[in-house]
């Protein structure tokens, strides 16, 4: 069997066989990465330039929609390709690039995503200090500690991987390069030295899990104190897409790299990656704008402006 040093390529999953499954697929996946471009792209160029937007939540949600343009268009080009040109190979340099950058902007998300609950939580529990806590500048140095954090979490796990001798051959049983998938390529004396750093990640995860907990308990104590209900519900609606979305993300994220061997399966493993990769950027902004009236009347000043334009 090959070992890494001699790989040049790895051999991705393919969805079809048949040449019109092939390009249904590609018509799929086409459809699902314009609507994300379309929506993050709306939702970005709104916030940035409305002047009224430019609040710190804001501006972590525009760094959000940044973070989930990258995830889509990481896996989706490349899997469109391939059924395009009924192929399934990839470079080996091309699949570490491909994990280096997943790994990169999923962390960064997963990092700016806990600092989103921080920012809920001095807006709804030190209101008074807000402006002091979520100034311009400390806004700039969360966001770029979530970036780096990304960055440093893909460094770390990119290297480690691709250090590891691979002996079982170059198929990896996913549309994307994916670490679970390519650990199952690696010699069975190799596979432990991934387990440090996994432990590394798993509390960095639980770490953010346990932080987002905390927030989210001491905001629903004091929003259950607020005397009146419309005060109850604005915050409330305040909350919840970022719940939604950090419910959706850890979920399917979770389950992917912690399952048991025993729930595993090409099936399963398939449902559960589209899931976390391709639908969080492709619903988030409907999950943000639906019910928020700032980003609405944004939406709309940037339509004007478009149609007055072209007329």
């Amino acid at each position: 069997m090959p070992n890494s040093s001699s790989l040049n390529e790895f051999l991705l999953l393919a969805f079809a066989d048949t040449r019109e499954l092939q390009l249904l697929h590609f018509s799929l996946f086409l459809g699902i990465y314009l609507a994300a471009l379309l929506g993050n792209g709306l939702i970005i160029t709104a916030v940035a330039c409305d002047h009224h937007l430019h609040t710190p939540m804001y501006f972590f949600l525009l760094n959000l929609f940044l973070l989930d343009l990258g995830t889509i268009s990481i896996i989706i080009p490349k899997s469109m390709a391939n059924s395009l040109w009924d192929t399934r190979a990839i470079s080996y340099s091309g699949c570490a690039a491909q994990v280096f950058l997943i790994f990169f902007v999923l962390g960064g998300e997963y990092a700016l995503l806990t600092v989103m609950a921080y920012d809920r939580y001095v807006a709804i529990c030190k209101p008074l200090h807000y402006g002091t806590l979520m100034g311009n500048r400390a806004c700039v140095r969360m966001a770029a500690a979530a970036w780096t954090s990304g960055f440093l979490n893909a460094l770390l796990h990119t290297a480690n991987t691709f250090s590891i001798p691979l002996c079982q051959g170059n198929t990896v049983d996913q549309f994307f390069c994916e670490i679970p998938q390519i650990l199952k390529l690696s010699c069975s004396d190799s596979y432990l030295r991934e387990v440090g750093v996994t432990v590394v990640g798993a509390c960095l995860v639980f770490g953010y899990f346990l932080f987002i907990v905390l927030s989210y308990m001491q905001i629903f104590t004091a929003v259950l104190r607020i005397p009146s209900e419309q005060g109850r519900h604005k915050a409330f609606s305040m909350c919840l897409p970022h719940l939604a979305v950090v419910s959706l993300f850890l979920s399917t994220v979770i389950f992917v790299y912690m399952k048991p061997p025993s729930l595993s399966s090409p099936a399963v493993d398939l449902v559960v990656t589209v899931l976390y990769a391709l639908v969080p950027p492709a619903v988030n902004p409907l999950i943000y704008s639906m019910r928020n009236k700032e980003l609405m009347e944004a939406l709309k000043k940037l339509f004007k402006l478009v149609v007055f334009q072209q007329q």
